[in-house]
């Protein structure tokens, strides 16, 4: 049975998420429909664009995203410190951005005269805002439902385009949420939807190899600061280099007609993380049948379920033989 998403969110376990989303009908979300021979693949810019502007309004980043034929993958990081940070005018901007608000949201904003009960009622709505800023119910949703209204208006038909849930594991330490990223990152290398990680269209990957030939990191993704530090940025504790070579590597090995093999640099990460070489690629080929639930060390995953109370860790064994050398 489907848990209610506050018992499988715990930001004070850990800040990152996987949520993957499918649609319910069997026509594309993008790509080509062989029974009927449709072309969706103008679709794919309207998810990866959408996610990305999703990026700039709520108080979360992308670690990594990838969107198929018929589902979409998106790695989180929630962001609540920045949230808590934000004034009660960045709040409004920031929802404004995506969000109409109120009248009274955007006369606030517009620094105009509100009596006392007005003011009560924006402090309401400012509360309101920044819970869901750091909402990932709210940014799956303030992905999903504009893009099912394009879809079903081009396809003349009302109803459903995504299932009525999306899933969601947390990624309880680093491991798992790198793991996870290079999952979501060799989709269309599985999929054999292209050949190499720089090939694969409206991933998170290609844009993070485009921006680093040009020695940049792109904005819109969560950056990797390098090796974790005391006084480290907001970002992911590696080095993009070195996590690119390890992406780039994986996929030749998972490939049918490339050989390959695990650098020394990527080995290097392998052995930072506890990970053999030979579970680090069963992980990235079937990390979505291996996990159903929570993704991480047994001590962490022991943690979340207490703060959370359940009785039962679900996929501890998977947990504790995957990631466990």
């Amino acid at each position: 049975m489907a848990r209610p998403r506050q018992t499988i969110v715990s930001l004070d376990d850990t800040p990152y998420y996987h949520c993957c989303s499918r649609v319910v009908r069997k026509a594309f979300l993008c790509g080509i429909d062989n029974s009927t021979g449709d072309n969706f693949e103008h679709r794919r810019e309207w998810v990866d664009s959408r996610i990305l502007e999703l990026a700039t309004i709520f108080a979360i980043d992308i670690c990594a995203y990838v969107v198929m034929s018929n589902h979409l993958h998106v790695v989180l990081k929630v962001d609540a410190d920045k949230a808590k940070h934000w004034s009660d005018k960045e709040v409004l901007v920031q929802w404004h951005k995506g969000f109409k608000g109120t009248l009274l949201t955007q006369m606030f904003v517009k620094g105009e005269d509100l009596n006392e009960f007005e003011l009560k009622t924006v402090n309401d709505c400012i509360t309101q805002y920044r819970q869901r800023l750091v909402d990932i119910s709210w940014f799956m949703r303030s992905l999903s439902e504009p893009i099912a209204r394009m879809a079903n208006k081009e396809d003349k038909c009302t109803g459903r385009f995504w299932e009525g849930r999306f899933k969601s594991q947390a990624l309880l330490d680093e491991a798992a949420v790198l793991a996870c990223m290079a999952y979501v990152d060799l989709n269309p290398i599985r999929a054999k939807m292209a050949t190499t990680p720089e090939t694969s269209d409206y991933t998170s990957i290609q844009r993070r190899i485009t921006s680093a030939i040009k020695g940049e990191q792109p904005k819109d993704l969560l950056p990797f600061v390098g090796n974790e530090r005391q006084d480290m940025s907001n970002g992911l504790p590696f080095s993009v280099k070195d996590y690119i070579v390890l992406v780039e590597d994986t996929g030749r090995i998972i490939r049918e007609d490339k050989r390959g093999a695990i650098s020394a640099s990527s080995q290097h990460i392998l052995n930072r993380l506890n990970i053999p070489a030979e579970n680090w690629l069963k992980i990235t080929t079937e990390f979505g049948s291996l996990f159903k639930g929570a993704v991480g060390s047994i001590p962490a995953l022991t943690k979340y379920c207490e703060h959370l109370e359940r009785k039962r860790r679900q996929g501890a064994s998977n947990c504790q033989r995957w990631l466990c050398a």
